[in-house]
């Protein structure tokens, strides 16, 4: 499938892209071109060494009933108030930038790169068809926001719970955390499936497809089959990426916490820079176990985390 972009998009779920705003990851064809053009600079590593992140939303509630939305249920109308909170904050801020802009202050961070997108094309031309409105901006915001903030907790979380598994690993994480989040990004991937819709009748693997089927392909099966892993695919061993991803399994695209192919996750790079930096941090201040009343289970809701919580005992070092 990596190799037949433009047979495949994304399906819709509206319900969920509705509360997310209408960012880059529900776009299709030209608008995700011209979109994923103007966000890609945002996301290069170097520029993300020189950055913090920010983390804004602290909760997501699926949404599976036609119209649940619009009901005005408690957590409906707290949704919106919330929802709203946060377009007044955005928009305050996009404000106070284009005035800064305006003035002849210049930032190449994401939410100076998406206004700058009013101005010029990536290439430098004039302003064209790039363009993005406030809304536009506003709904990329949300998205990033969300997802920024999301997939990175639970990547530390499950970092910190398998840790204290191997507490022997703590002190090689003290030194080198890369092959470990690599690791723990495949017993417990935040998402445990991609989903493609089929533009058109496409052939995979000697099955044709038609037109409108939705594709779903298994990143926790993939991740956890000994044929491509080896025989000690469930056992924690992150020296398995010592020499990297593409060494550490028989095949390609093996690896896919974050996607794989031209729609692979922009945020890749934000989402590990953060997650290293948080860890290096608790690292060098504590140890931890886990406590007792700690059950291992871990459950899917949107994306995988422990069920009953993540119960740990920290010590400083």
């Amino acid at each position: 499938m990596s190799n037949k972009f433009g047979h495949f998009g994304k399906p819709r779920f509206p319900a969920l892209f509705k509360l997310l705003s209408d960012g880059v990851a529900s776009k299709d064809g030209e608008t995700w071109v011209k979109r994923r053009r103007i966000l890609n600079p945002g996301f290069h590593l170097e520029k993300l060494k020189a950055e913090q992140a920010k983390r804004v939303m602290k909760s997501f509630q699926k949404i599976t009933i036609p119209g649940y939305m619009l009901l005005p249920t408690e957590n409906n109308r707290k949704m919106h108030r919330i929802n709203k909170e946060i377009e007044t904050i955005l928009r305050g801020l996009i404000e106070k930038r284009i005035q800064a802009m305006k003035e002849g202050e210049s930032k190449d961070d994401l939410l100076g790169l998406l206004l700058e997108s009013n101005i010029r094309d990536p290439d430098g031309s004039s302003k064209s068809g790039m363009a993005m409105t406030i809304e536009d901006i506003m709904g990329e915001c949300k998205l990033f926001y969300f997802a920024g903030m999301e997939t990175t907790s639970i990547l530390l979380t499950w970092t910190m719970v398998v840790l204290s598994m191997h507490p022997e690993w703590q002190d090689r994480a003290r030194e080198e955390v890369t092959m470990i989040l690599y690791e723990v990004l495949r017993l417990y991937p935040p998402g445990i499936k991609l989903s493609r819709k089929a533009y058109e009748d496409v052939e995979l693997g000697g099955i044709v497809y038609p037109a409108g089927v939705i594709i779903e392909i298994s990143v926790l099966m993939i991740h956890h089959d000994p044929d491509i892993w080896g025989s000690d695919v469930h056992e924690f061993k992150p020296d398995r990426f010592s020499e990297g991803i593409f060494k550490a399994s028989k095949g390609p695209g093996a690896f896919l916490p974050f996607g794989w192919g031209p729609r692979i996750c922009i945020g890749q790079n934000f989402a590990l820079l953060e997650a290293k930096i948080a860890l290096c941090m608790i690292l060098q201040r504590f140890e931890f176990a886990l406590a007792p009343s700690y059950t291992h289970a871990p459950h899917t809701v949107v994306n995988m985390r422990p069920m009953h919580g993540a119960q740990v005992k920290l010590r400083v070092i």
